[in-house]
């Protein structure tokens, strides 16, 4: 389940996000409190504009930048809140993701009214091995999760902002984004410069642009941990489908911090695994042993890919003036299981939101009111998750037999696992409610530094790439 990695309808989503996140988890600081009525006293958002040439520019109430799920979740929670949205994306739709394609609960519970989960499989069996030995699996009478391919769900999801009413341009590549300079009309306006010379004006940007995201180097968004994923999509026979059919295996790998997955979709079986970057030769021959070992070498897969996925740090902004960062943009995922669909529909549904409030704020310290409120909203919520994983991820890199004995041997643990990757409860809820969860935790803390970064501070970064996320001066949140 790696990142962008990679859910049915919950309930329509109305009120703003930032109280009920709030309720979710602690933070440093209250959210500034929203007044009634946040409508601006001037022209309206989405009006024209006079350009530097005279000529009236179309100005959006708000830009977001990638369609991949965390942007069209952004998308539609801002059209639907009646405002005109521009989703901008580099590819032609539908796309290949790398990405295991596992739809947990929370990634459900995410997605928009009426949705239709086109899944491939629904799985009901997890098989765990430790390196290939010690395999065991685990049954539940309930679906513990869906498996989905990315390049419809992704096209599912633009369509619902399509229809919530987002405008699509595809083909479309994001030079920069600027805030001041001479293509900006006024202090309530961001351009959007794309890479043949236009420039797209709107009043608040979603960046959505993946784990190498443009819009994330523009906010200043700073990595603790870079992974190296590898994937094949390997056809099978229907004879050799059938053994997999509702069933999924994990393999805790022999480097740290590594696993493999297995995932049925019809007759064709998504194979992967994961690592911490620069261990490139040896996630290679993982993943060669890996599918050697089951079997499936003989097989010709129709892809084979890799994809980097990049977690931030705790104190890594979320917004620079009038542009927030959700998804893997902000470096949102899970760091133990680097699960990020889920990730990238909430934060993406909250960005959606908050980015309205922005679109209609009349000045620089209304603007940054919003996106404070945003990054709370965030960091109340996912945030706890991401903490709570990254301790995981310690505990996994060190101890990887341990879990293995646990959520094979031990029904408790299995029970934390069917229960968290059907929604009914969270790692962070988890550790917060369950004093002998909490507990044992903490007694693998003392034997582990979780205190920096995300996993082992800089895990996976070069000092190239730790430096260029870490500017001299680098942008003030919000």
């Amino acid at each position: 389940m790696s990142s962008e990695h990679a859910e049915n309808a919950g309930p329509e989503h109305t009120e703003p996000a930032g109280a009920a996140a709030g309720a979710a988890g602690s933070a440093d600081a209250e959210p500034a409190r929203l007044p009634d009525d946040l409508a601006p006293d001037g022209e309206p958002a989405g009006s024209s504009e006079e350009s530097p040439a005279g000529e009236p520019a179309e100005v959006w109430d708000v830009v977001v930048v990638g369609a991949g799920p965390a942007g069209a979740s952004a998308a539609y929670a801002a059209a639907v809140a009646g405002r005109r949205v521009l989703l901008l994306e580099k590819s032609e739709l539908p796309r290949y993701k790398t990405c295991g394609g596992g739809i947990i609960g929370p990634s459900r519970d995410s997605l928009p009214p009426g949705f239709e989960l086109p899944l491939q499989d629904r799985v009901h069996a997890v098989t765990f091995s430790l390196d290939g030995r010690f395999a065991r699996t685990r049954r539940s009478r309930r679906m513990l999760f869906g498996l989905i391919n990315r390049p419809e769900f992704d096209a599912q999801l633009v369509e619902h902002a399509q229809k919530a009413g987002a405008e699509l341009r595809t083909g479309v590549t994001v030079s920069r984004v600027e805030q001041h300079g001479p293509a900006v009309p006024d202090r309530r306006t961001v351009a959007v410069v794309l890479a043949d010379g236009e420039t797209v004006l709107a009043r608040a940007v979603v960046g959505a642009d993946g784990s190498a995201s443009r819009i994330g180097a523009h906010v200043g968004v700073k990595l603790g941990q870079v992974d190296l994923g590898l994937e094949a999509e390997i056809p099978v026979p229907p004879s050799v489908a059938e053994d997999w059919k509702g069933r999924v295996l994990i393999d805790w790998g022999p480097m740290p911090g590594s696993y493999g997955w297995v995932f049925p979709k019809g007759d064709t079986l998504t194979v992967g695994v994961i690592s911490a970057r620069g261990e490139g030769a040896a996630t290679k021959r993982y993943m060669e042993d890996f599918v050697a070992r089951l079997g499936l070498a003989g097989f010709e897969p129709t892809i084979s890919s890799g994809h980097l996925t990049r977690c931030r740090t705790d104190d890594s902004p979320l917004s620079r003036g009038r542009v927030l960062v959700c998804g893997d943009a902000a470096g949102l995922l899970e760091p133990w299981t680097r699960e990020g669909i889920s990730y990238a529909l909430r934060s993406g549904r909250l960005a959606g939101e908050w980015a309205v409030r922005v679109a209609e704020s009349n000045d620089a310290v209304d603007a940054r009111r919003q996106a404070l409120n945003y990054a709370f909203a965030i960091k109340a919520g996912l945030g706890v998750e991401m903490a709570v994983g990254r301790r995981m991820l310690a505990v996994f890199e060190r101890r990887p037999g341990l879990l293995h004995a646990a959520i094979t041997g031990i029904r408790p643990a299995w029970n934390a696992f069917a229960d968290i990757t059907r929604g009914a409860a969270t790692l962070g809820g988890m550790v917060r409610s369950n004093g002998m969860a909490r507990r044992a935790l903490e007694l693998l803390d003392k034997r582990m530094d979780t205190s920096a970064g995300v996993g082992p501070a800089g895990r996976g970064v070069s000092p190239r790439e730790r430096a260029a996320s870490e500017p001299e001066s680098a942008p003030e949140e919000g």
